[in-house]
């Protein structure tokens, strides 16, 4: 039988009907053979009641007179029932007056009689005398063998099973022939007909009439599936008419009649698979006008639409190495430049694009002048398939735009790969606190007069997990960037307190720990708060916070700086201004603001002892510092020479490799306690660190 025979309808129809046929058959023998087991197991029970009933009087008389021969003949009466497999009787005493037993051979349905209704079952009468006293003269036993009865069960459980059978394959003979007639037949012939129809001509081939089911379910689907071909027909018809629109549509610009950006890509991916066969370059511009929205505003949107089909027609006429020109959408296009030789070649298309459209348009006789930005990528360098080359075009036009106007710029994949670095760098450092990669590093600062250290600068480190130390100039501007830099600002003034206050306790008393702050900390209004509320948690002098201030971030709002540090002064903390000389220095601010100390940056004592140009600057600086009665401290100091030329002219603390790298906490703690212990030796201050 094939496979298809198989699958027909009215197969599948006789299998579920036979199904349903057998397990209703099922149901109902089973629920027969069933009832009868019931009854086979009452009929065994009756048996062996009836059969100590019936021998009663006669087992009494036996065990009340113990007379074994009477006892041996009610034995032998019982075994002679065809079930009786066993027959006892026994005295008051327990004593057996007279044991038969008949063996026979095992039946053979005994396998399933047995589960079914034992294999035997035990009787028992207790003999006793007559009312009231009921005295116990002794106990007759009997054993049936069940499969006396098994035999006419199964009989009767065969006879039933093979009726069912037999009602059940004339059923399905006769569901099978009416299913054929009535249902496999006519859908055959409509099947037929459905598989000669054309599906661009669905109502030329209808269905034919079915004889005999023209009220019926088939008849009335067949009518209705002409009905729809018709349908279908006529909306093919409308389709037809639709597709060329809706193409233009989808495909094209109806402002300007230019591709869109959907068809630009396919055309640029096509173009791309035609290069990289020739192995050809392709350049692909995407040009913005500036200040587009500027014009609309002052001419209108109507004259705005038309000084863009004046875009788009003279475009059209640039270059006809041209691969496809589109327009993006509002005031963006894109050209796809192919065989491309030289990269000057796309400079040169790009520049006769900017000169082109500097020629002014004519709207309503109102001369109009356009500038635009262009970005240009190359194909192979910049990216080898067409949204890569589009978007990074893009994103090049968008920067030419925010640098100066009316220019073009070229993609460099440099740059690409470390904007990518850069934005996975950030997404790091969202992670990087809360992961434990922040760590802090400590400086000693040291005194000129007399070596000791009195403080420590907390420098921030980024231990990350795969890229190892990441130097701070280049996460400290992302986190300011993207305002992680106030959370980082509250580890570090935390972490930092913490640790002042540890080394404290270890001794180390009058140290003091200068933090830098960044410039979204100092135009924070809690900093005041903040940095109370960290002394008096760590239980630390006021004066051994140092909060050190960059010049720049100072000057870029003196005003709030000003009453920042004005309110930090009131918390009696010291104030440093970091990198001095690198900003807008002024003499203005200098007077004006609450600063304790000058830090010279470590760029002027590079050169110190080689450069007059710097040596003069920090001369300066040390005098400036000493007429405004603050402190001078250097850093970045590495030699003796630039240590001696500093305490030479005033500088009154210094900080570098000299005298110590940035350590972590446990090495620079071994680092101050070695050099109190070496002071004390030597006669100096004790284990005190003196702040001045």
């Amino acid at each position: 039988m094939s496979s298809d025979a198989r699958k027909t309808l009215s197969r599948r129809l006789l299998g579920v009907a036979l199904l349903v046929a057998i397990v209703l058959d099922l149901l109902f023998s089973g629920a027969q053979i069933a009832y009868d087991l019931r009854q086979t197991r009452q009929a065994i029970e009756r048996d062996g009641a009836q059969l100590l009933d019936m021998f009663r009087a006669a087992s009494i008389q036996a065990a009340y007179r113990r007379d074994q021969p009477l006892a041996l003949q009610v034995v032998e009466g019982l075994l002679g029932h065809p079930g009786v497999r066993q027959a006892r009787i026994q005295d008051g005493n327990g004593a057996p007056l007279a044991v038969r037993e008949h063996a026979t051979p095992p039946a053979a349905q005994a396998w399933l009689s047995d589960p079914l209704f034992g294999h035997q079952q035990q009787f028992t009468l207790r003999l006793s005398g007559p009312p009231p006293r009921y005295e116990p003269y002794g106990e007759l036993a009997l054993t049936l063998d069940a499969a006396y009865r098994g035999g006419e069960f199964f009989a009767t459980s065969r006879v039933i099973l093979a009726t069912a059978l037999t009602r059940v394959l004339l059923l399905g003979l006769a569901l099978l022939l009416l299913f054929r007639r009535q249902l496999t037949h006519p859908l055959s012939r409509l099947l037929e007909h459905l598989a000669r129809i054309d599906p661009e001509r669905p109502d030329h081939n209808p269905l034919p009439p079915l004889k005999g089911h023209e009220r019926d379910e088939l008849g009335r689907w067949a009518d209705s599936i002409n009905r729809l071909l018709a349908t279908i027909a006529r909306h093919n018809r409308q389709r037809r008419e639709a597709e060329g629109h809706l193409k233009r549509l989808t495909q094209f610009d109806l402002l300007t009649g230019l591709p869109n950006r959907q068809l630009l890509q396919q055309q640029l991916g096509q173009i791309l698979s035609d290069s990289a066969r020739t192995q050809g370059r392709v350049a692909v511009l995407c040009l913005g006008l500036d200040d587009f929205n500027l014009i609309n505003e002052k001419y209108g949107y109507q004259s705005g639409d038309r000084l863009l089909i004046g875009v788009a027609e003279r475009l059209r006429a640039l270059d006809p190495r041209l691969g496809s020109l589109a327009r993006l959408g509002s005031d963006q296009f894109a050209l796809v430049q192919i065989a491309v030789e030289q990269t000057y070649e796309a400079a040169e298309l790009a520049q006769r694009v900017l000169d082109d459209l500097a020629r002014p348009l004519f709207i309503d006789s109102q001369p109009i002048s356009l500038r635009a930005s262009l970005g240009i990528t190359l194909y192979p360098e910049d990216g080898d398939n067409s949204e890569r080359l589009l978007q990074r075009a893009e994103q090049t036009m968008t920067l030419a735009k925010q640098g100066a106007r009316s220019h073009y710029q070229f993609f460099l994949a440099s740059r690409d790969r470390e904007i990518r670095r850069r934005r996975q760098l950030e997404d790091d450092l969202r992670q990087a606190l809360h992961n434990g990669q922040l760590e802090l590093y400590y400086q000693p600062q040291v005194a000129a007069a007399d070596q000791r250290i009195v403080a420590v600068e907390a420098l921030l480190r980024w231990r990350h997990p795969q890229l190892g130390f990441v130097p701070p100039d280049q996460f400290i501007p992302l986190a300011e960037q993207n305002g992680l830099i106030l959370e980082i600002g509250d580890w570090v003034l935390e972490h930092a307190c913490r640790q002042l206050h540890d080394w404290h306790a270890q001794g180390l008393v009058g140290l003091r720990m200068a933090v830098n702050l960044s410039t979204a900390q100092l135009r924070s209004d809690k900093l005041p708060r903040q940095v109370t509320g960290l002394l008096q948690r760590h239980g630390l002098p006021a004066h051994s916070l140092e909060l050190e201030i960059t010049e720049t971030g100072l000057m870029t709002d003196v005003a709030a700086a000003a009453q920042q540090l004005h309110s930090l002064r009131l918390a009696k903390v010291l104030l440093a201004i970091d990198d001095f000389g690198t900003g807008y220095s002024s003499l203005s601010y200098l007077k004006t603001l609450p600063l304790d100390k000058i830090k010279i940056d470590r760029s002027f004592v590079r050169d110190l002892t080689r450069n007059e140009d710097d040596a003069t600057l920090v001369r300066t600086i040390i005098q400036l510092a000493h007429n405004l009665n603050m402190t001078v401290i250097a850093e970045g100091v590495e030699t003796a020479e630039q240590e001696a030329y500093l305490i030479a002219h005033g500088c009154q603390e210094s900080q570098g490799y000299l005298h110590c790298r940035p350590l972590p906490a446990l090495e620079v703690t071994r680092f101050m306690l070695n050099a109190a212990r070496r002071q004390r030796s030597h006669g100096g201050a004790p284990a005190q660190f003196a702040a001045d």
